[in-house]
């Protein structure tokens, strides 16, 4: 009876081993949970990487997938990489040291137990696109909150993925087993991206439905206002002294109200926005031209309207501005906003709805490239929206193909996401990481790193 029971356990043997072999195969080095040069390594040829210890957390498939997705979002992937840590993995200064580690410009997002936080270099996204993506995906389970990061991160980074990520591994032999192996976890891999394709393609549908809907509140009060500044004019074209070129001024400005109202109300994704406004700002200047005419004035040279509010109207010079936390720029300013500005007071600036409450509308989403692209026009946008939200997001390679394009050279300059650049990248950027010593600030939706407006 033994022997009977010693030979049918034989298989059961065997495919232990043949188990414990597969998992040697692919299984990371030893010390992997507590060596960030492991971490970094993995990274530089894969932008996902799970520790053994925290397998549990998110599976071989899901993660693949979130890696396919990396890699071929938009011409050249994305430079988005992934750790996923035990909640007891040292915290102090982890964000810097896996940044100087890995050498590679990019996104740095870590889910360590329950806790999730990213950092970026200022090149690649600024400080306040990684605190409000880290804020909106808090307290959701790994899986999803990992997904929906990814998808929006993408959207809004700029840079390339870094070549390393075409490397294959170390070129040794494998075994068959091994291969028919990776050849299930490719499957499932694969099962899993298709899913998270068709999912975010919905999700991508909707935040574009979304955008649109929040877009039309800001231009409905848009072409409202520049009603009531036609029937302020109070102008008449059979008045006492109406001469032809006011009532051309008249007509062009009726024109563009009309064509402002139409072009909304047939709008149908964020980029349809940008020929509203571009109407609405020529219909503006045609007020100003028949306003100047009837004062006896010069008439008013063509200028992009304030950068504040483009409700005030055409500009009329610019003006030194530094926001916040960012570098000085030059502005179109109106009248009143430059006094303010001489006075030392703030500019009155509009301010719009947001997930995160007002906020100015640069620093309000993607959607409104193409509202302030129709007012300012293509060439004048990257100096203007330097460092902000919006202009980072408008940045991407992946931009155009959501909210148009012709916004101006968004180029960022410096290393771009994916560049080898060593530890040659702003500690601002990335130090203290999850808190020095175990918590602190992690989880608390980016802290003050990335670049700033």
């Amino acid at each position: 009876m033994k022997a009977v029971l010693r030979t049918r356990s034989l298989p059961a043997l065997l495919l232990a081993a043949l188990a414990l072999v597969v998992a040697t195969l692919f299984a990371p080095p030893a010390g992997a949970a507590t060596s960030v040069s492991t971490i970094a390594e993995v990274l530089r040829k894969n932008p996902v990487y799970v520790d053994p210890a925290a397998s549990g957390q998110l599976s071989t498939a899901d993660a693949d997938a979130l890696s396919k997705q990396i890699k071929n979002a938009g011409s050249a992937g994305k430079p988005l990489f992934i750790a996923v840590l035990p909640a007891d993995f040292p915290t102090q200064n982890l964000f810097g040291n896996l940044r100087a580690a890995t050498g590679v410009t990019g996104l740095y997002a870590v889910r360590l137990g329950d806790r999730f936080d990213a950092r970026a270099d200022s090149s690649v996204l600024s400080r306040t696109a990684v605190q409000n993506l880290v804020t909106s995906v808090q307290g959701e389970d790994t899986r999803t909150q990992l997904g929906d990061f990814t998808d929006r991160a993408l959207a809004n980074m700029g840079g390339r993925a870094p070549t390393s990520w075409g490397t294959t591994g170390d070129g040794g032999g494998v075994s068959s087993t091994a291969l028919i192996t990776a050849g299930v976890v490719v499957v499932a891999g694969g099962a899993g991206a298709y899913a998270l394709v068709r999912r975010n393609r919905r999700r991508h549908e909707e935040e574009q439905r979304a955008a649109l809907e929040r877009l039309r509140v800001v231009v409905d009060e848009d072409i409202t206002a520049f009603g009531e500044e036609l029937d302020r004019l109070d102008f008449h074209p059979a008045e006492a002294g109406a001469d032809d070129a006011m009532r051309a001024d008249y007509e062009r400005a009726l024109d563009a109200y009309d064509q402002a109202k139409s072009a909304m109300a047939e709008a149908r994704r964020p980029e349809d926005v940008r020929s509203v406004t571009q109407s609405l700002e020529d219909g503006r200047f045609s007020l100003a031209q028949l306003a100047a005419r009837r004062e006896g004035r010069p008439l008013p040279e063509r200028r992009p309207p304030c950068f504040f509010d483009p409700r005030h109207g055409p500009s009329v010079a610019d003006a030194a501005w530094t926001p916040p936390g960012g570098a000085p720029r030059e502005v179109p300013v109106c009248a009143a906003d430059r006094t303010r500005l001489a006075d030392g007071r703030d500019p009155v600036i509009r301010e719009v709805d947001t997930d995160y409450g007002r906020r100015p509308y640069w620093d309000a989403g993607p959607a409104y490239g193409p509202w302030a692209g129709g007012y300012f026009g293509g060439g004048i946008l990257p100096g203007l929206l330097i460092g902000t939200l919006l202009g980072n997001a408008m940045a991407t390679p992946s931009y155009a193909s959501d909210y148009g394009t012709g916004y101006g050279d968004f180029g960022s300059g410096g290393y771009e996401g994916g560049d080898m650049s060593g530890a040659d990248f702003d500690p601002g950027d990335f130090g203290g990481g999850f808190g020095d010593g175990g918590g602190g600030d992690f989880g608390g939706g980016g802290g003050d790193f990335g670049g700033g407006f």
